[in-house]
């Protein structure tokens, strides 16, 4: 499977991309950094760089495969396009990261940007705050 999408991306199928894309698809975890891939491949013996998780990534990116989200502390994770738009929550003292997705909110979006003659090509919408888990710890 991920030979067939890399070569879809346009892109050469070579062993760090087909193991960078595997890691992708099959983590538990929806964003990760490129360390998080880095540290994935070196629990499994694989003697890639992370120069080289970075440059896949970039490339994944370019193609398509990938979306990259820079989020508030620099903290930049990678997830797989899925080809349909969610925004994000993110704990700012854990980092953790939920995805949504809001009718009302979307059609809120599109109205104010009318109103003010603006048409939407793209948006990304972060929320901050705390989750459940840090508020408790307080």
């Amino acid at each position: 499977m991920e030979n067939q999408q890399i070569k879809q991306a346009g892109l050469k199928v070579t062993a760090p991309r087909v193991k960078i894309l595997g890691i992708l698809e099959r983590s538990g975890k929806r964003h990760l950094r490129a360390e998080d891939v880095y540290k994935e491949l070196l629990s499994q013996n694989e003697e890639i760089g992370l120069a080289t998780v970075y440059r896949v990534l970039t490339q994944f990116e370019g193609a398509g495969l990938v979306v990259r989200r820079h989020f508030e502390g620099g903290q930049s994770v990678f997830e797989l396009n899925s080809g349909s738009h969610h925004d994000h929550l993110v704990c700012i003292k854990c980092g953790k990261i939920v995805e949504f997705v809001d009718p009302l909110i979307e059609a809120r979006q599109i109205a104010i940007a009318a109103e003010h003659g603006f048409r939407i090509e793209d948006h990304t919408l972060v929320v901050y705050g705390l989750c459940t888990g840090c508020q408790n710890a307080r």
